[in-house]
């Protein structure tokens, strides 16, 4: 904790001295302020351009732009330091050099594409997501991180070659102890074990010498976009994947992070509920390139793919459809938000979801209320107890029209809702990392798993049903807001790309 207090005081002041020079220039260069402020505007209207250019959301960029017209000088500043693309530029080339080259390693089997051609959910995401689409896969889904952990722990005993985990939040505590034992183990073993975490996610929860103590014990360390004195406030393009792979053989994804919150082990904001998927079948190898697609844009290394792939029998003829799929903010392709509205458009009966944060662009606002109006059970769990107040202040103006539209939203009385989760219809079922929300569907990279026609997906439906009856179903009234929370709402609307 005190290597997290040095080091945000380093970077809030990085962050002070960069708006200090900046109004230091304006002030000494004040007997030229009409000019200044016309090259400011100019600044701005170019920004304006190029974000009307290259949104993939106008909804997103839309607050953008009202700040830089009301406020020029500021906003410019505030977007250059918080919003828009701020991965650092040589991390960017190379992260886009690693998916490129690697894109070979994943192709399509055809027999399976030939079976599901006249399926535009399983075409959308075999042709543009980037991973095959496959039919070969045992998944067991997990309602809470304390269900999944055992699990966890028992793969990872039993581990022969190699251990990766790529995690937005590692945190000390029981769930992360008992983990990282048996990950010394293996690598004292001879185990190829690696890890990569997101240095934003670990900012108060990690050392910054933590990779070098890792390295002391044979585990390999990667940590994603670092912070630095010189970067400011970087919020996002961070890696808020959770994946676990486990000999190509088995892989982990979902909600829960690695932190004692994610297992209930203590509490935060009341009953944590979380989920995940264990994996095991050909769609690993998606989970297995895509990690080692990440690793290798920071440790430049000339290894074939090929020796992590295992081969899986075909067992299973009625086997369900299985889509790994990666969310990036380095193309033009907003996968998981064309995930997410392909369920939601080609719904007939019922699409029940479940996201810790509710902040959407029209387009998502407008296909739930037409979905409601066209007679689909529409039905958002969000959390009854939020972690951060303000967001959550946020989410709830979103609740207004939806409830209007007649979508019904619930609120998890007896605590957080981190799963991030869409059932629909009995046979459709996505489980990921991305929330509905700015951040998650155009600005970080995540993952998630879609699902067709398995068994496992009644798994999932019961922990829905569940969701909804321990939640408490927000009335028109009740999403309604009083003038002045209604005034805030619409003020915190213009942040919304913060969030």
């Amino acid at each position: 904790m005190r290597d997290a207090v040095k080091r945000g005081v380093a970077v809030a002041l990085g962050l002070i001295i960069q708006f200090a020079l900046t109004y230091l220039f304006y002030i000494v260069l004040g007997k030229y302020i009409g000019i200044i402020g016309i090259l400011y505007e100019l600044l701005g209207f170019i920004l304006i351009m190029g974000l009307i250019k290259n949104s993939k959301s106008y909804s997103y960029t839309l607050p953008w732009i009202i700040l830089i017209l009301l406020f020029p000088l500021p906003a410019t500043l505030m977007y250059f330091i918080l919003g828009g693309n701020k991965i650092n530029s040589k991390i960017f080339k190379s992260i886009r050099k690693s998916e490129t080259e690697n894109k070979n390693y994943l192709v399509q089997d055809p027999t399976i594409k030939k079976e599901f051609a006249n399926n535009g959910r399983l075409r959308y995401l075999s042709d543009f997501s980037g991973y095959p689409v496959t039919k070969n896969d045992d998944i067991d889904y997990f309602p809470l991180g304390e269900k999944a952990l055992p699990a966890m722990l028992e793969d990872l005993r039993n581990a022969k070659n190699f251990i990766f985990l790529e995690y937005f939040i590692i945190n000390h505590g029981k769930m992360w102890s008992s983990i990282l034992e048996i990950l010394e183990k293996k690598a004292a073993e001879g185990l190829d074990v690696r890890i990569m975490y997101d240095d934003l996610g670990c900012f108060t929860t990690l050392d910054k010498n933590y990779p070098q103590e890792l390295e002391k014990k044979g585990i390999k360390c990667v940590v994603f976009n670092k912070l630095s004195t010189g970067s400011g406030i970087i919020m996002n393009n961070r890696d808020h994947r959770k994946i676990l792979v486990i000999d190509g053989i088995i892989a982990y994804t979902g909600g829960i992070n690695i932190a004692d919150e994610y297992i209930n082990e203590i509490v935060k904001h009341g009953h944590w509920k979380d989920n995940a998927i264990r994996i095991s079948g050909d769609s690993i190898w998606s989970f297995t390139v895509m990690f080692l697609s990440m690793w290798n844009s920071f440790e430049q290394t000339d290894e074939d793919f090929n020796i992590f792939k295992r081969e899986f029998k075909k067992t299973k003829k009625d086997a369900g459809y299985v889509a790994v799929y990666g969310e990036t903010p380095l193309d033009d392709e907003v996968t998981g938000e064309d995930v997410y509205l392909n369920i939601i458009n080609q719904a007939t009966d019922y699409i029940y979801i479940a996201t810790p944060y509710l902040i959407i662009d029209t387009d998502m606002i407008n296909a739930l209320g037409l979905a409601a109006k066209r007679g689909v059970d529409v039905r958002i769990v969000i959390p009854g107890i939020p972690d951060k107040r303000i967001v959550y202040t946020l989410s709830e103006s979103y609740i207004e029209p939806l409830v209007k539209s007649g979508v019904k939203i619930y609120k998890y009385t007896p605590g957080f809702v981190h799963s991030k989760v869409f059932i629909a219809d009995d046979h459709i079922a996505t489980v990921g990392t991305i929330n509905m929300d700015y951040r998650s569907l155009y600005l970080h990279f995540e993952c998630g798993v879609y699902m067709e026609d398995g068994d496992y997906i009644e798994d999932i439906k019961k922990d829905l049903d569940f969701m909804i009856s321990k939640s408490h179903q927000v009335t028109e009234k009740e999403a309604t807001p009083h003038l002045l929370k209604g005034i805030w709402q619409a003020i915190l609307r213009l942040f919304a790309p913060l969030m």
